[in-house]
Formats: structure tokens, sequence, C-alpha cells
């Protein structure tokens, strides 16, 4: 979970604020002996634990919608349009990489869009070997590794299915399917919600 933190100095009498951020968790790094404890104390003033994007899909359209308008003023172009079918696509992946893959998707679209409609395509993480030939009984796997937002929702909606089957049913707590999934359990549970899962 990145962490931001801020830090008073002075440099050349200048009142400086540093602000860092780190992927890791600095207090077991700290005890694993990979980070020095000194430093950390320096550094940890006022701590910000931010949630990856995963943990606040709600978040998602909003922060992608103003990467396309700066992309698009940078660009000196009008910026393209960004509509529900955009959002739910974005909302609906995982973002391993946090804001900084969303801000690269979201660039990449613009500077393709050449002032046509806004196309979001990445490969699947878990795409399949290029020598199979054909899907499992029952899946259906999408030309060049593009997903529409149905295949999206699906996906989405089995994973968690399998995750609440795994759980016994259980969303919250240990060994609950938001712990599965590594989402917050009040996210899985307006996922639950959106998808109509029982």
């Amino acid at each position: 979970m990145p962490q931001l933190s801020t830090m008073p100095s002075r440099i050349n009498s200048s009142p400086v604020r540093i602000v860092a951020a780190t992927n890791r968790d600095l207090k077991k790094e700290v005890a694993a002996g990979r980070f020095r404890q000194d430093l950390f104390y320096r550094v940890v003033v006022f701590p910000l634990d931010i949630p990856p994007l995963r943990e606040r899909r709600e978040d998602i359209a909003q922060i992608a919608a103003h990467f396309v308008r700066l992309t698009a003023r940078k660009m000196n172009r009008p910026p393209p349009r960004f509509t529900k079918a955009h959002a739910e696509q974005l909302t609906a992946h995982d973002w391993p990489g946090n804001i900084r893959e969303l801000q690269n998707a979201v660039e990449r679209a613009v500077i393709l869009a050449q002032n046509g409609p806004l196309r979001f395509e990445w490969p699947p993480r878990d795409a399949p070997p290029s020598n199979q030939t054909k899907p499992p009984p029952g899946e259906t796997v999408p030309l060049c590794g593009i997903l529409t937002r149905e295949d999206w929702k699906r996906q989405e909606r089995e994973s968690i299915t399998s995750a609440l089957r795994k759980s016994g049913g259980k969303v919250f707590g240990p060994g609950g399917a938001a712990e599965l999934l590594d989402m917050r359990p009040t996210t899985l549970a307006s996922r639950i919600k959106a998808l109509r899962l029982r």
C-alpha cells in the first residue's frame, strides 16, 4: 500500500517540505533490516496511507477523466469523449501498477485516438499461451487479448463467485472473500451489489 510522508527541512535557509512515497511497509522493512531505522524516523513525520486503486474503484473514473483532459491539453487538442462504458471498463481492471499504470493507459488511449473515440486496450494478465488454439469448455477468449465490457464483468463476476464459494459465503473477516480477493470488504460488498450476486 503506497505511503506518503512529509518531512520539513531547510536548504540554504529556505523552508522545504519533502514528500516521499513508497509501496512498501516501511515498519516491516525496518524490522527485516532492509531499511534504516534512523532514516525511517526522519521520513515518517506525517504518514498518509493511500489504498491501491483496486480498493477504491469508485475513484477510478474521475481520475481517468482528469488524465484525459490533462493529456489532451498537453497535446493541444480537444479532449476525447470519456463515456460511461469507458468508466466501467477501467473500473473493472485491477491496476496492479496503480496511478502510474492508469495514467499511462489514458495517455496511450488519447494519443491513439487521433481525434476519434477513445479505446482502452491491454492484454489480460492471465492470457492463455499462444499455442492454445481452443478455449476451455464454456469459456471464450477475446481476439488479440482485447476484452469487451461484458468480458470484464463476466471475469469479475466469476472471480468474486469463486472467492465466495471458497469462503463459504463469508465476505468479511479472516478467510473471507474480501481477504482472498485482496479487496476492502466495503468495496467487495458494493461490487456484489452492482453485479447482483447472491
